[in-house]
């Protein structure tokens, strides 16, 4: 009896150390890895459907060339690099986009060498006909599977495939003066897709390219549907494993990829450099919606919601990394939530176009680019911070 009572007493006194040592996040954390696994699946939904949309508008474009069907394209084009550029931060920790086998490189790589596509036009005004479309030798036959052995083949500016393959072939080459035609573009004409053999070349290049980019985005969608591999896998990892990932992605793109590879590259290049080179979407002068939708899927992963392409609110912030860091440590929550609003403010009053503004801005001048700059880098040290609090360390640089 003295035994039992001994008993029962310990396992008391148990329970209470345990409640005192009780993580106030015990049983969130997987809901919020499972809340965020909602989102990625969301995000690369919206990411497929509006590429099978920009398909649909280039097959469009192809069976009938016109100033109509090409602008058609160029707005699809655009509309489908509104989701895309928000699943940016699901990268840097070896997920399926990014992985050894992953497909971002095929996806979104830039700068782009246009040569190596199409033809150009030379310093001297002359056009110089080149490129994988105009070497009918090596290339008889333009399929997705040859544009995408091709991609990276002998330089890292060679690519062949992907949004800025297609962006280029929608656009043409941004030649054009930014003073005198700002936010234009490139200025292709619908001509390049009628007629010859070469305008016959380059309507199926764009249809190969298009095509694969709609497969690699349904495989990356199936990748997070429920029950797949790799989401099975995600949310089977140890909490703090899976949530080390999560910030991960966010504070590396917020610090180092959007700032830094993104923004500071163009902004130190000396103008005679051509920033424009360094510029996201120099062809379309898209750049200032791939840095808005970068930094507001930083702030889609952070807050635990994504408003679909229909405007549905997918997720909850109840299951959010501010969430989990609010209840350790309101002031650190509050003081993330109010970067994270600097940084979308900072963002968003980019003036536009981005390559003219940022050949019109020192680094030193602390202009809006800049000021852009510098909140997402401390955006991305108060995610290492978080990090902290929530009991693991994370890195804000690129993986090497």
């Amino acid at each position: 009896m003295k035994k039992w009572t001994l008993a029962l007493a310990l396992g008391a006194l148990s329970l209470t150390a345990c409640k005192k040592d009780e993580d106030p996040n015990d049983g969130l954390k997987d809901e919020v890895v499972s809340n965020y696994c909602e989102i990625v699946y969301a995000s690369y939904s919206d990411s497929h459907l509006k590429a099978q949309e920009l398909q649909t508008a280039i097959n469009n474009l192809v069976a009938g060339p016109s100033a109509t069907t090409l602008e058609a394209a160029k707005t699809a084009w655009k509309a489908a690099r509104e989701p895309y550029g928000q699943t940016e931060a699901f990268r840097f920790y070896d997920g399926p986009i990014d992985d050894a086998d992953g497909p971002e490189g095929d996806l979104n790589a830039w700068p782009l060498d246009e040569n190596y596509i199409d033809y150009v036009e030379d310093a001297s005004g002359s056009i110089v006909n080149g490129g994988i479309i105009y070497d009918t030798a090596s290339y008889p036959i333009l399929s997705k599977e040859l544009l995408a052995s091709l991609n990276e083949q002998g330089g890292e500016k060679n690519i062949s495939i992907g949004y800025h393959a297609i962006e280029f072939l929608l656009w043409g080459q941004d030649d054009l003066d930014v003073n005198v035609n700002p936010g234009q573009g490139g200025d292709r004409s619908y001509a390049d897709f009628a007629g010859d053999i070469f305008a016959q070349r380059r309507a199926q290049y764009l249809q190969a390219t298009t095509e694969l980019l709609v497969e690699q985005l349904a495989e990356l969608k199936a990748a997070w549907a429920v029950g797949a591999s790799y989401r099975t896998t995600f949310e089977a990892m140890q909490e703090d494993v899976a949530l080390a990932k999560i910030l991960s992605g966010a504070a590396i793109l917020s610090k180092s990829e959007l700032a830094g590879e993104r923004m500071f590259v163009a902004l130190e290049a000396n103008p005679a450099d051509n920033p424009q080179e360094d510029e996201h979407s120099c062809f379309s002068d898209n750049t200032d919606r791939d840095i808005i939708t970068n930094a507001l899927g930083i702030n889609n992963v952070l807050s635990g919601t994504y408003e679909d392409v229909n405007g549905q609110i997918i997720g909850d912030q109840e299951h959010s990394i501010l969430a989990l860091l609010r209840n350790l440590d309101e002031q650190k929550a509050a003081n993330l939530e109010t970067a994270m609003e600097e940084a979308m403010d900072k963002v968003n009053a980019i003036p536009t176009p981005f390559d003219k503004y940022v050949t019109q801005e020192n680094v030193g001048d602390n202009g809006p680019i800049f000021q852009a700059i510098t909140a997402l880098q401390e955006q991305g040290d108060l995610l290492a911070d978080a990090a902290v609090a929530l009991g693991f360390t994370i890195s804000t640089e690129l993986p090497e």
